[in-house]
């Protein structure tokens, strides 16, 4: 029986950036390759500034490496014309980062239906939709507050449900936790995990703290440019 292609995976991903103090280029990632299959779970930790998040946005087609590729089922997202990238970030990626950029005019339940709107679903549907997801992350009673009125922890459980919106095969999440309490921080990776077992997601999870990074079933660490398996 063949083995199902992963979900996501990039090959000898390379990224540069004009640097500011000399006429060398900062050459951030070098040569990274990872692969992800449905329902796996993956952390990357690595010092600020090691490119972690530059990754994760080569990853959900974001940013353009200057050399490498990404691959969605095997497809290579830089052969999709940016309508159709947009589609795929749209349908099938969910974004958590550390900053929620929720739209702070909006109520939390007009948050989380954006994705389904811009993919032109029904607005009853899209609303029933987020309001189960909003009541599943214990959210129920502050639908119609806006980013404003909700603490941080309650903002990111409203980020996550966003993220779920479009039933994404995949979450890439940036430091979910880095504004967070103890208590705030237990919540949402329960939740996290809990989405691989209720809605079959992979996860990629952008942390500092190895003992977040170790709950998931595969560790990696970036360092000077590289990323390789910690065991």
């Amino acid at each position: 029986m063949s083995t199902p292609s992963p979900v996501l995976r990039c090959e000898e991903i390379h990224k540069k950036f004009k640097s500011e103090s000399g006429p060398e280029d900062l050459h951030i990632l070098k040569g990274v390759n990872l692969s992800v299959a449905s329902a796996e779970m993956i952390s990357i930790v690595g010092s600020s500034g090691s490119g972690k998040s530059t990754l994760l946005h080569i990853l959900g087609g974001l940013d353009r490496p200057n050399a490498g590729s990404v691959y969605w089922h095997d497809k290579s997202i830089y052969d999709f014309k940016q309508d159709k990238l947009a589609d795929l970030r749209n349908q099938n990626v969910g974004f958590v980062f550390q900053f929620h950029h929720l739209l702070p005019e909006f109520t939390a339940i007009e948050n989380v239906t954006m994705p389904a709107l811009i993919q032109g679903q029904n607005q009853k549907e899209a609303e029933h939709r987020a309001s189960e997801l909003l009541k599943r992350f214990g959210m129920s009673d502050r639908i119609y507050h806006r980013p404003s009125q909700l603490s941080g922890g309650e903002q990111q459980r409203v980020s996550m449900a966003r993220a779920l919106m479009n039933s994404p095969s995949i979450i890439l999440a940036d430091e979910p936790t880095g504004n967070l309490d103890e208590k705030n921080t237990d919540i949402i990776l329960d939740l996290l995990f809990e989405l691989r077992e209720t809605e079959q997601v992979s996860l990629v999870l952008i942390t500092h703290e190895k003992e977040i990074a170790r709950r998931c079933d595969s560790l990696y660490s970036l360092h000077m440019g590289v990323l390789e398996k910690v065991e």
